[in-house]
């Protein structure tokens, strides 16, 4: 990539958090409009799961296959692919006439989205070579979540209110043509000097993994046993197929050296639980707010504003502590925070009084707000710049792989307690164990948080990275190591 001025870097940084912002609102945007789609589509919660985890499996399943593909055949290519199928399939979203249409509408979303998120990471982090500088593009990147969890409640209930749920997905419209159009004419075309060839195989057994599992999760509250233990066999032994295959190969896709290193191991499994969480607390906040306090769209938007709005003023400082300090105080500062807030709606019912609930919105916002930064970072730094599509990939895909999952859990154990002959009065005992589960997340980015920001996990980094590639040691950077 040709050295950029300082001016082009900020457009090529503006442009590439267009597409975040574009495919982070679609999620707290539609969370918002479950209970209208619920109504007019029928839908089960399993079924609102489905529209959910529908994107984020695909999603998670193709995220590496595109980083990959980016960095062989060249990042803007695949970037203007990515945005042409997302807009594309937000109009067809707005246009499903059942659930069944919209879960697939869903599907062709998520093919585009896998081609915008790491690929834009991937452009940023050669775009911005500098590692401090690299750092603040990092934090304002992670600042347009908090402005996407911010927006999207409130535009999407007043949207839902005025004009129906299917004029969530209008929005993202004009975003991605916008987007499209500035790509093409401002972000320099790049790619690795020595990419990775495909690996079919190995796609293929992340598909099975990922899909059996969610599949077992999200049905077993009403699916037989039989077909959710075979299920389950489907997942472990292509779970045991993929380490054994991708050991074997010498351009895998999933690279498992990577994971020799602790920083970006404890990155890769926070990014799993920090995600799970906020996919799960958007899912139980929306049904609480909506079917059980009686809501409309916009009033439940407004009551999940402070979470947003402190995501929105943590995320950036989050940045800036990273670039100067390291991950470790933003890890731990967001391990509390998110813990505390599991643990007073599990323990003390916080939903059920107005004081609680401010209390515990604004302690997941500054949870959230502090973590993703750090996942960010953690992930590229350190590694060899010819392989920072397929690191940035494996960390966009944890966070998916997070969001699936939380849905599917959450929503599986809403789905086992609650009754539909009662469901206001079941509804604060059913999600219970669901906020204990959400609570049991911010615990363990707590502790990886500390046990993979110290001095043997940043000697790990520096191994792992010389293992990678002779060369990667003239790439690291202070930024690099103290991640």
């Amino acid at each position: 990539m040709p050295e950029l001025s300082h001016r082009h870097r900020m457009l090529v940084l503006a442009i590439c958090c267009m597409s975040l912002l574009i495919v982070s609102i679609d999620t707290t945007v539609l969370n918002v409009a479950l209970p209208s789609m619920q109504k007019e589509l029928h839908a089960s919660v399993a079924g609102l799961q489905w529209t959910i985890d529908a994107y984020t499996l695909v999603l998670a399943s193709l995220l590496m296959l595109a980083g990959s593909t980016a960095d062989r055949i060249g990042r803007r290519k695949v970037f203007v692919a990515g945005l042409v199928l997302f807009t594309l399939g937000s109009a067809l979203c707005s246009l499903a006439p059942n659930l069944d249409s919209l879960i697939a509408f869903r599907m062709v979303q998520a093919v585009g989205g896998s081609m915008l998120n790491p690929v834009a990471m991937s452009i940023i982090t050669n775009t911005f070579t500098d590692p401090r500088e690299r750092a603040r593009a990092i934090g304002a990147w992670g600042a347009v979540v908090g402005i996407s969890l911010a927006a999207g409640p409130l535009v999407g209930g007043l949207l839902v209110d005025s004009v129906g749920w299917r004029s969530i997905f209008w929005i993202n419209i004009p975003v991605g043509l916008a987007a499209l159009l500035l790509t093409l004419r401002y972000v320099p075309e790049s790619r690795a000097a020595k990419a990775r060839r495909p690996d079919p195989v190995g796609q293929l057994l992340v598909i099975a993994l990922l899909a059996s599992l969610t599949y077992a999760i999200i049905e077993a509250p009403t699916s037989a046993a039989i077909e959710i233990v075979a299920f389950g066999a489907i997942a472990v032994a292509s779970l045991l197929g993929l380490l054994i295959y991708e050991r074997r190969r010498t351009e895998p896709l999933v690279d498992l050296r990577f994971f020799h290193s602790a920083p970006f191991s404890g990155a890769t499994v926070i990014a799993v639980a920090g995600f799970a969480a906020l996919s799960g607390f958007l899912f139980l906040s929306t049904l609480y707010l909506q079917n059980v306090r009686g809501l409309d769209a916009l009033h439940a938007g407004l009551w999940m504003l402070p979470m947003a709005a402190m995501c929105f003023v943590c995320a950036p400082l989050s940045g800036r502590m990273v670039g100067s300090r390291g991950p470790r105080i933003p890890l731990l500062i967001a391990g509390v925070a998110m813990t505390a807030s599991g643990v007073l709606f599990a323990a003390f019912e916080g939903e059920t009084s107005n004081t609680t609930l401010v209390i515990g919105y604004l302690l997941f916002g500054l949870g959230f707000g502090f973590v993703n930064a750090p996942i960010t970072n953690t992930a590229v730094s350190g590694m060899p710049r010819s392989q920072a599509g397929v690191a940035a990939a494996i960390a966009s895909t944890s966070r998916q792989i997070g969001g699936t999952l939380g849905v599917a859990v959450i929503g599986a154990v809403l789905a086992s307690g609650v009754t539909t002959t009662a469901y206001k009065a079941t509804f604060v005992s059913a999600a219970s164990p669901a906020w204990w589960i959400i609570a049991g997340c911010g615990l363990a980015v707590l502790f990886l948080g500390a046990l993979t920001t110290g001095r043997w996990a940043r000697r790990t980094a520096a191994e792992t990275a010389a293992r990678l590639e002779p060369e990667a040691s003239e790439t690291r950077d202070a930024a690099g190591v103290r991640a």
